[in-house]
């Protein structure tokens, strides 16, 4: 396959992991580019960054529909109409349907090593647990709370004068270049999942 890999980004906030991804679909020889940008709420910097690189984008927010459903069916056929290869869920903090997830295979990032420190304060909750080592995962969203199938890790020391905002920071480098390597890899070689194991590369090309 040597066309190159359409996705879409989804964010909630700065879009900091989006922009690492633009920068590297600037490359043609990376593989793969950013046909869409949506959101579930306007006026954020993740879109203004998808704007000013010419980027389509979308925005719908849950309070604007009568049900949960009807929100999820909503962003769905948006994100159908660019035809993406992959969906990236790039800080974007809402949970997908098992509906959406069906149609799409979509990939989101956590800031600790799963299955350790799943939900919303995973850098807090390694420091409180006193481990040395922790890092950052790229998984297959499924219906769980960053319980799927893992595509790649990035381990990152705690230092001894760390507190959450220090780890994080780091957490959040390490992530973005696994993030972009990940999806590059994919992009251009193909993704297998097989139950929990996931594995890149043996696309012909």
């Amino acid at each position: 396959m040597d066309r190159t890999a359409r996705l879409v980004v989804l964010v909630s906030g700065s879009g900091t992991n989006l922009q690492a991804l633009l920068d590297a679909c600037a490359d043609p020889t990376y593989g793969a580019r950013v046909v869409a940008v949506g959101a579930d709420r306007e006026g954020i910097e993740g879109l203004a960054r998808a704007e000013r690189a010419c980027v389509p984008t979308f925005s719908r927010s849950v309070s604007d529909f009568e049900t949960r459903e009807g929100w999820d069916s909503a962003m769905a056929t948006l994100v159908e109409r660019f035809e993406p290869d992959l969906v990236v869920s790039a800080g974007f903090m809402k949970l997908l349907s098992t509906d959406f997830l069906g149609r799409f295979l979509t990939l989101n990032t956590h800031p600790a090593l799963c299955p350790a420190f799943p939900g919303m304060h995973g850098p807090r909750d390694a420091l409180e647990h006193g481990v040395k080592v922790t890092g950052a995962t790229l998984f297959v969203v499924d219906a769980g709370v960053d319980t799927g199938p893992i595509v790649a890790q990035v381990p990152v020391e705690v230092a001894e004068d760390d507190d959450v905002a220090s780890l994080h920071e780091r957490i959040k480098t390490a992530e973005r270049a696994m993030l972009v390597d990940a999806v590059g890899r994919i992009a251009r070689e193909g993704i297998t999942v097989e139950g929990r194991r996931v594995r890149i590369g043996g696309r012909d090309r």
